[in-house]
């Protein structure tokens, strides 16, 4: 018997849609987690990021950056794979409740409109310098931040490829 073939793409939503998508799961006393990234190409170091990242609350509301952000923020040779793309492979992964694209370089408006319980960083920052620091913390949530995983990174990949 063939496997049934299922879908994410409910885990995508636009971003007029989840603020009542976030209400819904509210009613329901489920905690909000938020994280935000670019993942341009899916790796290991993503993986682990993301799966710590959702330990920290019922739900798991990843910002993805559009085509249009990413190359603002990483330059014109960036995205290698669409927002589509990445939405499709992110909204796949099991600890993904819910993929939003956002346009802006940053995801503060969209962090505005999830107020987290928990906002989830990777890398060295300090948590005052995270984008919704602020609005996170006065509205009682807290900030996380999760190290990088060692030698795991889209950068990197790129620059193996190129040699």
């Amino acid at each position: 018997m063939p496997a049934t073939k299922t879908t994410t793409d409910y885990k995508i939503i636009d971003f007029a849609g989840i603020a009542g998508q976030v209400l819904k799961w509210r009613k329901e006393g489920r905690s909000l987690v938020f994280s935000n990234g670019c993942f341009d190409l899916l790796h290991a170091g993503h993986v682990r990021y993301l799966q710590t990242a959702a330990t920290f609350a019922d739900i798991f509301i990843l910002g993805l950056n559009s085509d249009s952000s990413v190359r603002k923020l990483k330059g014109s040779q960036r995205p290698i794979m669409s927002q589509d793309d990445r939405a499709l492979l992110l909204s796949a992964l099991e600890v993904i409740d819910c993929v939003v694209v956002f346009d802006e370089e940053t995801p503060a408006r969209l962090i505005e409109t999830v107020l987290p319980d928990v906002l989830v960083k990777g890398g060295d920052y300090l948590a005052e310098d995270i984008v919704g620091y602020d609005v996170v913390t006065k509205n009682g949530g807290r900030v996380e931040i999760v190290p990088f995983v060692e030698g795991k990174s889209t950068s990197g990949i790129v620059n193996l490829i190129m040699e």
